[in-house]
């Protein structure tokens, strides 16, 4: 059966497709016009190399292509077949200077598998968004990637161009100490970062502060994801100390999610927090620091702040720190952040009531749906009244007020 195809875009997605061969892939791209298609979603489905030959002299003739979304494309496929089909798919997307976003996420590269993306990479500086998450890709890994990266920055400087990447995404993939040198002079030599998510890296205290160095020589930086990285290590502070320097190279940042990142060691205030307090970032409304030792002072300074340096926030997350019953730090973050119409979240209670008031909203609007549902299928069972009916108007009133009463939602 012919693939969905509306307008510019051709979605396959999470069809759950086994695509072996030409034939295969074929019946789904045969009736799609290449040089009007603008995104073209793969994710969900299973790739072998001859499917991915075919593909990629398919997309060779698209000529406005702005988003290519590969995800999950290789599962059950074997280490050999990977880079071959990637390699296909990778290179046809060299020449598009259309092209916006590429995502490559939820694929079992690892280390073995990365060599084929990098001409792309390096070649391809068009594309603004770079979406690499869960790929396995290790420290070595990582470090090929990132050293892509930094190439191709390097040549749109020798050609007086500006980058033009935009959003990095890389997380769940261990790179680790050892490709964070890498990943920092890439970011520095790029300079155009607006977001960045490295979230679950396993990247230590002298990555971290690597990164900082790199990410801080990018002014334009709106949202920072580094959840579950490492910034402190046995009282050395050298992690943190690094950040704070760099949060006042982010003047536009309103989003920072430095949670599980060991930000406190020992319950001291971390000069994060009061970098923040002071205001060195006021357009931040999105603050998330679960699980960094944070005590009562912690709570302090940012209560104190909450109207001053703090003043855009709306949203300030601290679930599962040393949280104290009827902490008046924290009931005046609350109050505050209510006021203006944001919230505290700072017990795991607050987070399954969150969930438990979205499903209940949920499950009222599926009751209502099917009541009204069921209220139209009554009426539509309410017999004509036949021509020789006594009272004809009578009978059409009342059908036509059962119809009134139906409520599609």
């Amino acid at each position: 059966m012919a693939s969905t195809s509306t307008s510019a875009i051709l979605s396959l997605h999470g069809r759950g497709l086994k695509l072996d061969t030409r034939a295969d892939i074929e019946p789904h791209l045969r009736n799609v016009d290449p040089t009007i298609l603008e995104e073209i979603h793969f994710g969900g489905n299973t790739i072998g190399v001859d499917a991915s030959q075919a593909l990629a002299e398919f997309l060779a003739k698209a000529t406005s292509l702005k988003v290519a979304d590969f995800a999950d494309i290789f599962t059950g496929r074997l280490i050999s077949e990977i880079p071959q089909a990637l390699s296909a798919i990778c290179d046809a997307l060299i020449d598009k200077t259309s092209l916006v976003e590429i995502n490559l996420s939820d694929n079992a590269f690892g280390g073995r598998s990365v060599d084929p993306m990098v001409p792309f990479l390096t070649n391809n500086r068009n594309f603004q968004i770079l979406r690499l998450n869960n790929n396995g890709l290790g420290p070595a890994g990582g470090e090929v990637i990132a050293n892509a990266l930094h190439e191709s920055a390097k040549l749109s400087k020798a050609e007086g161009k500006k980058s033009n990447l935009r959003v990095v995404i890389c997380g769940r993939n261990r790179l680790e100490n050892g490709s964070a040198h890498a990943w920092a002079e890439a970011f520095a030599e790029h300079g155009t970062l607006q977001e960045v998510r490295m979230v679950q890296n396993g990247i230590r205290m002298e990555g971290i502060t690597h990164l900082a160095k790199g990410l801080a020589k990018n002014p334009g930086i709106q949202h920072i994801d580094l959840q579950d990285n490492t910034f402190t290590v046995d009282g050395e502070l050298t992690g943190v100390e690094a950040w704070t320097e760099a949060l006042a190279s982010w003047p536009e940042l309103h989003t920072l999610n430095l949670s599980d990142c060991v930000l406190s060691s020992d319950g001291e205030v971390p000069s994060v927090i009061e970098s923040l307090a002071k205001g060195s970032n006021p357009k931040l409304h999105t603050l998330q620091l679960q699980n960094n030792n944070l005590e009562n002072a912690s709570f302090g300074v940012l209560a104190n702040a909450i109207s001053q340096g703090l003043a855009n926030l709306m949203t300030l997350e601290l679930q599962w720190n040393e949280v104290e019953e009827d902490d008046e730090h924290l009931e005046n973050l609350a109050l505050s952040l209510k006021q203006r119409g944001g919230k505290l979240f700072a017990s795991d209670e607050e987070d399954d009531e969150e969930k438990e008031k979205e499903e209940q909203e949920a499950e009222e609007e599926e009751e209502e749906a099917k009541e009204a549902e069921e209220e139209a299928e009554k009426a539509a069972e309410v017999p004509l009244v036949s021509k020789e009916s006594t009272k004809p108007k009578d009978s059409a009133d009342e059908l036509a007020d059962l119809f009134n009463k139906v409520e599609i939602r």
